[in-house]
């Protein structure tokens, strides 16, 4: 059999941005923007622990590039990352990260299965954000609960195999049911003016300490929105890792009941 030339090229652009990701710097300055917020330069050129010179190139490389935005407010300049779709990427190579790992050495007895050396702290594993929605055990456990709550659908042509915790699938499309609709209008959150954001309404993302889906896309957003509005959720010093309150466990504990 012959191999045809053309099947065997690489992905339009996926060379140059696994180049542009490969940079420690550059990586460390996009996982520093997963909080969603924008920095200033300074900020993450500390965070990248490269010099200011330096830093000026790889911003412009990453804002060429579209995987950053910039923001000019009088003589400051900030940076972000461009779009939620690049977050939701930047968070699904995370998950293949952390799947790749090397494997712990196995600790007796042993016969004991050698683990893959987590890399996730553990004050982030619960709840965090990721970019704008939530991530963690947390969000993993919502998002599974809407499932079977019937709040959520598959939208036909979507990705069943993102639902079922694999994480080499891409993201799956979805909807809200009729049951949906009236459990997200409960929680204050308008679809209507959700689905008219210039974004996807509701999708999967595979998180990246847990390796299964949670929710993204603008409700996903919402849905955080919703959980700090009603007082169940609430940042921390920390940008990305998020404390639940008093209420809030009341509250999950009562939808999540022994999920």
């Amino acid at each position: 059999m012959t191999l045809n030339h053309d099947d065997a090229r690489p992905f339009p652009g996926l060379s140059r941005i696994g180049a542009l990701l490969a940079d420690p710097g550059r990586a460390a300055m996009l996982w520093a923007l997963m909080d969603g917020t924008a920095r200033p330069a300074g900020e993450l050129t500390m965070i990248a622990g490269i010099s200011p010179s330096a830093a000026s190139g790889h911003f412009a490389r990453l804002i060429e590039s579209g995987l950053l935005a910039l923001e000019v407010s009088g003589r400051h300049r900030y940076y972000r990352i461009a779009t939620p779709d690049i977050a939701m990427a930047i968070e699904a190579l995370a998950n293949l990260a952390q799947a790749s790992a090397p494997l712990r050495e196995p600790a007796l007895p042993p016969a004991q299965t050698p683990r893959r050396a987590s890399a996730v702290p553990l004050d982030m594993r619960y709840a965090r954000t990721c970019y704008d929605h939530l991530a963690g055990e947390l969000a993993v456990r919502l998002f599974d609960r809407m499932l079977t709550s019937n709040w959520l659908e598959v939208v036909p042509g979507g990705s069943l195999a993102s639902t079922s915790g694999s994480t080499r699938a891409g993201p799956a499309t979805l909807d809200a049911t009729a049951k949906g609709i009236d459990a997200f209008s409960q929680l204050g959150i308008d679809l209507k003016a959700q689905k008219a954001r210039r974004r996807r309404f509701a999708c999967t993302c595979i998180d990246w300490s847990e390796r299964r889906p949670h929710l993204g896309g603008a409700l996903g957003a919402a849905f955080l929105d919703a959980c700090t509005q009603h007082g169940w959720l609430e940042t921390t010093s920390r940008r990305r890792i998020l404390r639940v309150t008093p209420s809030g466990e009341r509250h999950f504990a009562a939808v999540l009941g022994n999920a």
